[in-house]
């Protein structure tokens, strides 16, 4: 069984696509303990599998081998509808692609997963979220209406407005400009700090990175690396480290 200070643990996980000449390892037999109460970082280059870490351990995608657990859930043993359930209620999620309602507001889409579940907001929580990432005249919008940024940003308050065991975030900045993007991580930042979030991010960016307590570095589908209270610099010279040898 996992350890409580775990939020999310994955023991011997792999993924394996396609099969005979077509097959790829995508991630291969990885063990990893995600902190509850922390800011966990995953880089790596290209296909280094840190996308699907990400969606495994989140129970968006199924697993070839190993188990994972949410909490003390193991994930790989659940019917869709428990998975589904589990999702809703524990996890939050943040995609690149924003994955907004069109024909919602911007407070709709925020609560959204809440009034699925049939769940009322912390008020208080809400206020603070939409207040930190600056979405208080724009929740009457539709995302139509709304810069790239800002649809990221209400995607990003959607994630963490029902205050979930883990958040799980893909690129949470890559479509925000410097200044939009360092409030939204200095918001998640806080929400670890101050009410104690679990947010596991993927990234390609060593600015983004530097705001975790710990980065992950994955090489062809296993993690070669670890870095505790990272610095942009220090990520910059890691990853460049890997693309040399990798070349």
């Amino acid at each position: 069984m996992p350890t409580t200070t775990a939020a999310a643990r994955a023991t011997a996980l792999s993924k394996i696509y396609g099969s005979g000449d077509t097959q790829v390892t995508a991630l291969d037999a990885v063990d990893v303990d995600i902190e509850a109460g922390r800011f966990t970082a995953i880089m790596g280059p290209s296909g280094s599998g840190k996308s699907t870490l990400m969606h495994c351990l989140a129970g968006l995608d199924s697993i070839s081998a190993g188990q994972v657990w949410i909490g003390e859930t193991e994930v790989s043993g659940l019917s869709d509808k428990a998975l589904t359930q589990l999702r809703r209620d524990s996890v939050g999620f943040v995609f690149q692609a924003f994955n907004l309602i069109p024909t919602l507001t911007a407070l709709e889409n925020i609560t959204l997963p809440l009034d699925i579940a049939g769940r009322k907001p912390d008020q208080q929580w809400l206020d603070t979220v939409i207040d930190t990432v600056g979405l208080r005249d724009r929740l009457t919008h539709r995302p139509s209406e709304l810069s790239g940024g800002q649809q990221q940003r209400v995607a990003c308050a959607r994630a963490l407005a029902s205050r979930p065991t883990i958040v799980f975030a893909d690129e949470p900045t890559g479509n925000l400009d410097s200044r939009s993007g360092a409030e939204v991580l200095g918001f998640l930042r806080r929400s670890v700090d101050e009410f104690g979030q679990t947010i596991v991010m993927v990234t390609h960016d060593p600015g983004a990175a530097s705001y975790a307590d710990r980065v992950l570095f994955l090489a062809d589908g296993r993690i070669v690396d670890e870095m505790a209270d990272p610095s942009a610099d220090r990520v910059l010279e890691r990853m460049k480290a890997f693309e040399q040898a990798r070349g």
